[in-house]
């Protein structure tokens, strides 16, 4: 394999310096906890729209969607096609947190139910951010730092581990010191960068194809395992359970949870935090072009000889190793210069996205937990616990990293998209039955989230140890072990709503006072007018762009192998 050149190193280091300068001038802003959680809510459309695609875009995205496409090809195009979502977060949540003035999504819970929800939301996020996000993000960057400098610290292991650990560190110092406005701005930067360094991925792969003819007629022969639909009899993917599970999570992940939507929280008015979302929905689509579309580049460069992409053994024999695909790309295709180019794409991704993560953490312990427990401290105590709590995450998310890399066999993207599908199904239905339904009281939500909750973990316990090829006995649970991941997402979707609802009938209707603003019909009789305006011209273009696109994209590749 290629090592990285002088000029390559030139370009890293360009990547580091910039990054740096933006902290330093960022870290000189800070005067209260809205400085440093929201960044002054000073924040512009474009910058809001590259830290939405930033905080979503991690190494793992990279690494996992290239390793999806060579081996499931379109299948998780459905994740990638949220942007529709974001529409949704622009049109009908993004109001309601804003004119809130909250700084966390947990707050807003606790306003429309009340401090238990908000509890148990903050405390199953931080337990989220910790075991999947930092750690996946973390070892998906390792991954690729182990095949692009396998020999520049002595081995590939110590490129693993030195490349983990530091990447982390250096993120964790300039969000500690530069907060929210550090991690906003840089993410602009990043964003640019990962797009045109991914770009030169899918560029200089179909030029070594022979271009996108030739990638369509290398996957016709295996037009079923490259389908954007598969058949309900599909173990993986059948096209009921996507259509089932992934608007679920797209909801919770792009409307409900606080590394996301604390972006919009961010921006200078109301009718910025939607243009944001919607800016952020436009380039959401990107990643099938530059991350999925580049690992089916990659198998049909395999399948042609033109490209050897490493394997790895399981219980049916040697088959591709999906999380080596995209490392092979780059040391394989790209030419001096632009192999530096891409490792600060990936350094882009890496960085941005654990950077909203350490910084949503502290501010959901800050805020949600320390503030309640300790209440009535100063602003600038209140910014150094969250500076605190950043390491923490920081230290915490370093130490699960080797367990990660032990249970991160099945394939990156997938084996999140399982855990997620399974974190979701309740928080969603607790927010959207509590939006769009005032009968919905706070104990119907708090049982829904704990219930919802233990069954999701509960689901994802059992499928850990039990079904096929790990424990068969007893039968019960190796087939609750063996159900669909996208099924039992929708399946704890509707038992999620019958607890939220039954419960909330059962008991005591909420106080009309007490949520005014807090849902939607109430929310559109008390600032109709002001929610109207905001909704502007060219936030209907954006978003009539933004469906228009998806649709296009979801009507292209249906048909693109046949």
């Amino acid at each position: 394999m290629s090592t990285l050149t002088a000029l390559d190193w030139l370009v890293i280091s360009a990547y580091f310096g910039v990054i740096g300068l933006i902290a330093w001038w960022a870290s000189r802003r800070q005067r209260d906890t809205q400085d440093y959680f929201l960044a002054g809510r000073d924040v512009g459309f474009f910058a809001v729209g590259c830290s939405l695609l930033a905080s979503n875009v991690g190494s793992e995205h990279i690494v996992g969607l290239a390793g999806s496409g060579a081996a499931t090809g379109m299948g998780m195009a459905h994740w990638e096609l949220h942007a529709w979502i974001m529409v949704l977060l622009a049109y009908f949540f993004v109001p309601f947190y804003y004119r809130s003035g909250v700084f966390t999504i947990p707050e807003f819970l606790e306003r429309r139910f009340d401090a238990r929800a908000r509890w148990i939301l903050s405390l199953v996020s931080l337990t989220a951010y910790v075991l999947t996000k930092v750690s996946v993000t973390v070892y998906a960057g390792a991954v690729v730092f182990r095949a692009l400098l396998p020999d520049t610290f002595g081995s590939p292991e110590a490129a693993f581990w030195i490349g983990a650990f530091s990447t982390v560190i250096l993120t964790g110092a300039y969000t500690v010191f530069g907060g929210m406005r550090a991690v906003i701005y840089t993410e602009s930067l990043q964003t640019v960068i990962f797009l045109v360094g991914a770009s030169v991925i899918t560029f200089f792969g179909l030029s070594k194809l022979g271009g996108w003819g030739e990638l369509q007629a290398a996957l016709k022969p295996h037009a079923a395992q490259f389908a954007l639909w598969r058949p309900l009899s599909d173990p993986d993917f059948p096209w009921l359970g996507v259509m089932i599970a992934s608007p679920i999570v797209g909801i919770w992940y792009w409307c409900t949870d606080q590394y996301i939507v604390q972006r919009t929280l961010a921006a200078k008015d109301l009718a910025t935090a939607r243009r944001g979302a919607l800016f952020g929905g436009l380039l959401k689509v990107a990643p099938i072009f530059i991350f999925l579309v580049p690992g089916m580049i990659g198998f049909a460069l395999q399948q042609k000889g033109l490209l050897t992409i490493p394997l790895k053994q399981t219980d049916a024999g040697a088959v591709m190793d999906g999380d080596q695909v995209f490392p092979t790309l780059v040391t394989t295709l790209l030419p001096a210069g632009f192999r530096g180019l891409v490792v600060a794409c990936l350094l882009a991704a890496l960085m941005s996205s654990l950077a909203s993560l350490f910084n949503s953490a502290a501010t959901l312990f800050t805020v949600d937990i320390y503030e309640k427990l300790r209440p009535g401290r100063s602003q600038q105590h209140l910014v150094n616990v969250g500076r605190m709590a950043t390491v923490c995450t920081v230290g915490l998310g370093m130490l699960w990293i080797p367990v990660m890399a032990r249970v991160s066999g099945g394939g990156l993207y997938q084996y999140l998209q399982s855990v997620q599908g399974y974190l979701a199904p309740p928080i969603t239905a607790v927010f959207l039955l509590g939006l769009l339904w005032s009968r919905i009281n706070a104990q119907g939500a708090v049982w829904g989230l704990v219930i919802g909750f233990l069954l999701g973990m509960g689901k994802l316990t059992v499928q850990t140890f039990f079904g096929e090829k790990k424990l068969a006995s007893p039968e019960l649970l190796a087939t609750i072990g063996d159900f669909n991941f996208l099924y039992a997402a929708g399946l704890l979707f509707v038992v999620s709503i019958f607890i939220v609802v039954g419960i909330s009938l059962m008991t005591a209707a909420p106080d009309p006072e007490k949520i005014r603003g807090l849902t939607w019909r109430s929310a559109m009789a008390d600032s109709g007018d002001e929610l109207r305006k905001s909704w502007d011209l060219p936030n209907k273009i954006l978003a009539a762009t933004v469906l228009g696109i998806v649709a296009a994209v979801y009507l292209y590749f249906s048909f693109w192998l046949t």
